[in-house]
């Protein structure tokens, strides 16, 4: 095979995760807008294209994009889809070397997720109202506030994962892994209550729990909508949004059991790591505790 131009590379790459790799638009879109903006101030700085590129240019470019604000975060992923877009040249037969292979993006600071209390979960999901869509999105919030789930998993729940008689539900998660997990009594009743009229709104060949009013399954934008509106409504301080239930249901758990393993299966995190963000969480509303309990935790205002 005759290597493309130079400029063709990122064109060839990205037809490649997207046929061979078969990965997801969000994802392509990813390296798409990565590689683009690392293509940009390469081409700004009059650094070497993609064939010259080494490993000191690449980081003098890392450092542009971090004094421009890129986040910590956002760089790793940049670096992380450049050097895969260098193995695919070297896979190909076009390049030999990856600059990328020892450049480590500048740490980004860990950010301890958002969540709501339970008395603060309680009152958002006490949605008034018997309206389809008060019915359904009250059962969607008891849903991934009571199984934890992430809003691609809400969005892809059929109706033949859902096992009521035993409080039950199962659903695919990131890699195409499936978990079983329990219900909450709360759940299946808002469940329940919403199925009925589900049926009168879902096409007859309608698969998806949840439905717009149109009775095509809710996509994840939808769903996120949604929950940022009933958040408004119900004067829920900050921004509502599925990840933040999730957040909430991890704490809460792992307040109460104390078991980071049982909630790491829940959640459905691959590295228990992810799941100990948690008991920083969990400490954080020790510490909160704490100096508003003990008699010696702060200085006296006046002292």
């Amino acid at each position: 095979m005759t290597a493309p131009a130079v400029v063709d590379w990122p064109t060839h790459f990205l037809h490649y995760l997207r046929v061979e790799r078969q990965l997801s638009p969000h994802t392509l879109n990813n390296y798409r807008r990565d590689l683009m903006r690392l293509q940009q101030v390469l081409s700004e700085h009059q650094l070497p294209d993609w064939q010259q590129l080494d490993e000191a240019a690449l980081r003098y470019a890392i450092g542009q994009l971090h004094a421009d604000g890129l986040s910590g975060r956002s760089l790793q992923r940049l670096l992380s889809a450049t050097r895969a877009f260098y193995r695919f040249l070297a896979r190909e037969g076009w390049m030999s070397r990856n600059p990328a292979l020892a450049i480590q993006a500048p740490r980004a600071p860990r950010r301890l997720p958002q969540t709501l209390d339970t008395e603060q979960v309680s009152a958002l999901l006490e949605i008034p109202g018997d309206e389809p869509l008060d019915i359904r999105d009250r059962a969607m919030m008891e849903l991934i506030y009571s199984s934890g789930l992430r809003v691609s998993e809400v969005a892809g729940v059929d109706l033949r994962d859902l096992d009521l008689a035993d409080a039950a539900i199962t659903v695919l998660g990131k890699g195409q892994k499936t978990r079983r997990l329990p219900l909450g009594r709360l759940a299946v009743k808002a469940i329940r209550d919403w199925l009925p009229v589900r049926n009168t709104l879902a096409r007859p060949d309608e698969t998806a729990l949840f439905v717009g009013q149109r009775g095509r399954r809710l996509s994840t934008r939808a769903i996120e909508q949604r929950l940022q509106q009933r958040g408004a409504e119900q004067g829920t301080q900050g921004r509502v949004y599925p990840h933040r239930l999730r957040h909430s249901f991890a704490s809460h758990l792992l307040e109460s059991s104390g078991d980071l393993r049982a909630v790491q299966e829940l959640l459905g995190h691959a590295n228990i790591s992810t799941t100990q963000i948690y008991t920083h969480l969990d400490f954080q509303h020790l510490m909160d505790v704490y100096e508003q309990a003990h008699p010696r935790a702060r200085q006296k205002q006046d002292d």
